[in-house]
């Protein structure tokens, strides 16, 4: 039985909690949120006792961390839990801060932490797809990538004022997509970004609407576009273009029914945000770190994914911010 430690029992926390109860050979065996009630709620979901961050830390019989907390407090947990010797999860990002992240990174290291980001849509059967159809050839070297993300209305103005913006908070999955398919680092970021939904979005220092070209040393390009606001429900869609074909995942809907006639197609409604959507990601991400905290060798994002994406993310920034194209460096 692995025995793990949950610090955040937020709505993220509680997701990563549910998750691990399905897993066999699993469990929450502490829970730590300065919120009495939160952390009840999460001790009476698994089963498992409160405790304070350094006991949860010194505990043996506790060999794995998952981190749920707000941002900021990610990388000192990240450093805590390494020194202890635990196997960490940690949600992205580490930090909003590049620097910050790189020197975390080196705690990690010197200390040979196992450390997972929470890159979750990694493990959605459908982008899970697109990856393995990439890798068996069946379209050919992939020459382009486009990928539409979009939320279907804004999260509160309080929550994007500390959410690092639209690049470090949303389109960092993408970023870290397009690494993930393309298997080659990019090396060039050109975006644009606008506020079209809601002026206090942009009074927040943020944007609602982005969009981001980005190519690699060898020529090949991905296009990214986000907003914060759809009509339609939650719009998640990935295209890989090649040389001998196209793999693409479509919309999850709330049915696969459609209804056909004289008067055209009605198809069911998008699912309606990213609980239900990515609910497949976020169980087979767990299991995922639960067989990596278990002793197992499995594939995961790494802090290094983690630090590349906040990287790519700053240089959307920077381009919007400059009006220009930013060559990416290259942290190593």
């Amino acid at each position: 039985m692995v025995n793990i430690g949950l610090l955040g029992a937020g709505r993220i926390g509680m997701i990563h909690a549910a998750s691990v109860g399905g897993v066999e050979d699993a469990q929450v065996a502490a829970v730590f949120d300065p919120d009495e009630s939160a952390a009840r709620t999460a001790c009476d979901l698994t089963g498992a006792p409160s405790a304070t961050v350094p006991e949860i830390m010194a505990d043996p019989d506790v060999p794995a961390i998952i981190v749920a907390t707000p941002t900021d407090l990610h990388a000192d947990l990240v450093e805590q839990a390494s020194m202890a010797g635990k196997v960490v999860f940690c949600e992205k990002p580490i930090d909003l801060d590049a620097g910050r992240v790189r020197a975390c990174l080196k705690t990690v290291e010197r200390m040979q932490t196992r450390l997972m980001i929470g890159f979750n849509r990694r493990f959605d059967p459908s982008f899970a797809r697109v990856k393995a159809e990439i890798e068996s050839g069946s379209v050919g070297e992939v020459e382009m990538i486009q990928i539409t993300s979009r939320d279907p209305s804004p999260p509160p103005i309080d929550y994007l004022r500390r959410s690092g913006g639209i690049f470090r908070d949303m389109m960092i999955h993408d970023f870290d997509m397009v690494r993930f398919l393309f298997g080659e680092e990019i090396t060039e970021v050109s975006a644009t970004a606008s506020v079209l939904i809601d002026p206090a979005i942009g009074d927040a220092g943020d944007y609602d609407t982005a969009s981001a070209t980005l190519r690699t040393a060898s020529g090949r390009i991905a296009v990214i576009t986000n907003s914060r606001r759809t009509a339609y429900g939650y719009d998640q869609r990935i295209e890989a273009h090649g040389s001998n074909g196209m793999v693409q995942a479509d919309n999850h809907r709330t049915t696969s029914v459609s209804v056909s006639s004289t008067g055209g197609q009605i198809a069911a409604l998008l699912k309606p945000f990213f609980l239900e959507r990515y609910a497949q990601a976020y169980r087979r991400e767990i299991e995922t770190f639960c067989a990596l905290a278990a002793g197992n060798d499995v594939p995961y994002p790494d802090g290094q994914d983690g630090l590349k994406a906040l990287e790519l993310a700053d240089c959307a920034l920077l381009s919007v911010k400059e009006e220009r194209t930013v060559r990416c460096w290259n942290p190593d």
